[in-house]
């Protein structure tokens, strides 16, 4: 499936990295979490690209993504882990995992089982701004 491998496998063996330049030549996961423990993930569908949602995961739902590869946040209103789908049944399947550069945001290339938000609609992007207006389009 492509994962990254979890991120304690690293932990215990490695030095930190700390500097800018090394962290932008690593070959190893050392996520920069920020000030509340999360990093911002952007998530999009595997196959044709469309953008699909933007969450929140800390080191344990990184890990649970990982360990399963399905899709796992940090809910920051409901101040818990959860698996997307969990409820609804739209499962993210998750098939590739990228980090930036500077390694404080995630990118999930994932196979939505179902809509991506939980109005139904494929992608949480299904409104364009225009001026103060909010127009329908799920063409993400």
């Amino acid at each position: 499936m492509g994962l990254l491998p979890s991120i304690y496998a690293f932990a215990a063996q490695d030095e930190p990295v700390d500097n800018a330049m090394t962290i932008e030549s690593a070959t190893r996961l050392t996520p920069k979490y920020d000030a509340q423990g999360l990093l911002t993930v952007v998530i999009t569908h595997a196959e044709t690209g469309a953008l699909l949602m933007v969450a929140h995961m800390n080191a344990a739902a990184l890990a649970a993504t990982q360990k399963t590869g399905k899709a796992h946040f940090w809910s920051r209103s409901r101040r818990k882990l959860w698996m997307k789908g969990e409820e609804s049944g739209h499962i993210l399947s998750v098939q590739d995992i990228r980090i930036d550069c500077d390694q404080d945001a995630l990118w999930l290339k994932c196979l939505p089982a179902g809509p991506t938000c939980h109005t139904g609609a494929q992608s949480c992007f299904y409104r364009r701004v225009e001026g103060d207006r909010l127009i329908a389009d799920d063409s993400a």
